[in-house]
């Protein structure tokens, strides 16, 4: 194995969830670390991520090549995390998935940017019910017609401080008496830390024996939906009713919790999350993970305390559930 040596890294989407944490390993790796966002006054808390000057938020819309030819002057690599998961009447998912890629992609071959990382996600297939998992196999196509070289992942859920996942269902469970057991739970995740996301982008930015793989990332366990509800309930100290949902049902609000896309606000509910909850999440058999970067993957319930925390009655000073559960056994 070879490691190309750190330049400059374009990352477009670097200010959310995913690229905060990206942004801080390639830094820590030496790159300079040119961040591409639609907002860059948005993104000014990125500077300290690494020395100064190292770190560089720029404006640039994905859907415009000239931002992107711009974000890319002087780039030596690019990693692309821009993602959606609902659409506005400003956005959609082709526009900010496949046509974002594609220009991408086009502009990396223009300008002789040896590395480019896709961000993709398990699910994605052109063939896909949803379409959000129908324009993330496009864009995977797009970017592989264009620029062979590509590396492409492809996360389950990603949890972590901040994530939309756990602290969604965990902030739920403080106001409502019932969990929605969508699809009645069975749905099956391999929940993956954002932390080791992170660092299998910046592995797979300096790794010249990434190019052309296409890497599935899970967690070391896989849960059920339920599973993870029911976890969630334990961490943070609450007893609520774990209500079987019907998918169609889960549509039918998706349908009307959409309307408030309309405004910008994240839905609720979508139909086309709904949809991706039809099939399981989780890295297939064959598919090299993890493991083919060299690194060892860590445990949902490793992490999720050190956040889950702020859900419990007491907040921090409340005792963990875990704890006073094993003092009851004594």
């Amino acid at each position: 194995m070879s490691e190309s040596t750190p330049g400059l890294v374009t990352v477009f989407g670097g200010s959310g969830f995913v690229g905060t944490q990206a942004v801080r390993a390639l830094a820590r790796r030496g790159w300079r670390v040119r961040v591409a966002v639609r907002k860059p006054a948005l993104a000014q808390d990125l500077r300290i991520l690494g020395d100064v000057g190292q770190i560089q938020p720029v404006r640039c819309d994905i859907t415009s090549p000239a931002d992107v030819a711009a974000a890319l002057k002087g780039a030596n690599a690019a990693v692309n995390l821009v993602g959606i998961l609902f659409e506005t009447p400003a956005r959609g998912f082709q526009k900010a998935h496949v046509e974002g890629s594609r220009n991408v992609a086009e502009a990396c071959v223009a300008a002789g940017v040896g590395r480019l990382v896709q961000m993709s996600a398990i699910g994605a297939d052109i063939h896909a019910e949803g379409e959000y998992g129908r324009s993330k196999g496009e864009a995977e196509a797009a970017v592989r017609a264009i620029k062979p070289d590509a590396v492409i992942l492809r996360p389950s859920i990603v949890f972590g401080n901040g994530d939309g996942f756990l602290n969604r269902f965990a902030s739920m469970a403080t106001m409502s008496p019932a969990l929605p057991l969508i699809g009645g739970g069975v749905t099956k995740f391999q929940p993956v830390w954002v932390g080791d996301v992170a660092e299998a982008i910046a592995r797979s930015v300096v790794r010249t024996d990434a190019a052309g793989r296409t890497f599935e990332l899970g967690g070391p366990e896989v849960w059920s939906f339920k599973q993870i509800l029911e976890y969630i309930l334990r961490e943070t100290g609450r007893r609520r009713l774990l209500a079987p949902l019907p998918f169609f049902a889960a549509s039918a609000i998706g349908s009307l919790a959409e309307i408030t896309a309309v405004l910008g606000i994240a839905p609720v509910l979508t139909r086309d999350q709904v949809a991706m909850l039809k099939t399981d999440n989780v890295v297939t058999p064959d598919a090299e993970g993890l493991s083919a970067l060299d690194i060892e993957a860590t445990g949902l319930e490793a992490i999720a305390p050190s956040y889950l925390w702020r859900y419990r009655r007491g907040g921090q000073f409340a005792a963990s559930p875990g704890a006073v559960q094993a003092e009851a056994a004594l």
